[in-house]
């Protein structure tokens, strides 16, 4: 009979009524979530993008051993020049002094003699590690290699070129400085900062342009010496050559063609401006114009040229031995 629900097939239902026994469900589920997060501490925010970096080797909030991290979303930034990945880079780097913003940990990673010695010199030097899956560590890193541990380097902060030029003069030595043309390996860079702090430089110049930049390769191949030793970054290298020789710097640029020895060239005694030119091409046609000097360090003919930070740490000791 129509109607009747007790028949094959009939369905009766329900009203839209909580069912008994929720437990509660739909009362938590109208209750607030807190107040909302500052713009600042949202990871997919813009103005979390555009802060400040931290100091070195702190984070925000209270300093703790391990907390969790945020949760890593599309807009997060993934691995690139301003982070080290792997355990070993990872204690290398942190052994080497270089500045931290962020540490990551994975979860549940089985220790080894190299991560023990990672937890304990964070432990040893305030550095709080921040607790991360290794799907949001994968996500972080942009799919690197991370074994676990991955560092994140704060942006670096370049010096004025006419501050380093400042200091030089000032200097009780004769000032040293260091120009880059067109070094494009960081590695290499990184090799010429840890010399000139070796041999006593005021500081290290580079283009904007078609040159390395202060990335965590470089940081880690300075050995902390970038830390030391001022690196400037300038928009027109020819420029600062001008500038410094107007200065009464005397501007060497290296150059194995050249017929005078970096041994003795003149000017020595005074302040110079040294410039290393790139690894392949040496140094460009303009720079080798703006150069007072062009120099060469004697090699057997059986090599044909030297590795750029190579050349530059054996000119920076002719230089200083000469004037000893």
């Amino acid at each position: 009979m129509p109607g009747n629900s007790q028949r094959k097939g009939a369905v009766r239902k329900k009203g839209k009524t909580t069912p008994a026994g929720s437990g509660g469900r739909v009362r938590r589920g109208l209750e607030g979530k807190g107040p909302t997060p500052r713009a600042e501490d949202r990871p997919y925010h813009k103005a979390y993008r555009k802060r400040r970096p931290e100091e070195p080797g702190r984070t925000e909030g209270k300093p703790k051993s391990a907390r969790r991290g945020p949760r890593p979303t599309g807009n997060t930034a993934t691995a690139g020049s301003d982070w080290v990945i792997g355990r070993n880079p990872v204690l290398e780097a942190l052994e080497a002094g270089l500045p931290v913003r962020r540490a990551y940990v994975a979860e549940g990673l089985e220790r080894d003699s190299r991560l023990r010695d990672i937890l304990k010199y964070a432990a040893d030097h305030g550095i709080p590690l921040l607790q991360a899956t290794r799907t949001e560590l994968d996500r972080l890193t942009g799919g690197g290699v991370h074994q676990g541990v991955a560092l994140q380097l704060p942006e670096f902060e370049y010096a004025d070129a006419e501050d380093v030029l400042g200091d030089a003069l000032d200097a009780e030595t004769a000032g040293l400085v260091v120009a880059c043309d067109s070094i494009t390996d960081p590695r290499n860079l990184g090799a010429i900062i840890r010399s000139a702090a070796a041999f006593g430089a005021h500081g290290v110049i580079i283009p904007e342009r078609r040159s390395a930049q202060m990335t965590a390769a470089a940081w880690k191949t300075s050995a902390g010496a970038a830390a030391r030793v001022p690196v400037a970054q300038v928009t027109n290298l020819n420029r600062t050559l001008k500038q410094y020789a107007d200065a009464g710097f005397t501007v060497v640029g290296l150059d194995g063609e050249a017929e005078t020895d970096i041994a003795g060239f003149p000017g020595i005694d005074g302040p110079v401006l040294l410039v290393v030119g790139s690894e392949g091409e040496g140094l460009s046609r303009l720079v080798s114009e703006n150069c007072d000097v062009l120099a060469h360090i004697p090699i057997g003919s059986a090599v044909e040229s030297l590795n750029a930070s190579v050349a530059a740490a054996i000119a920076l000791y002719e230089v200083n031995r000469s004037r000893a």
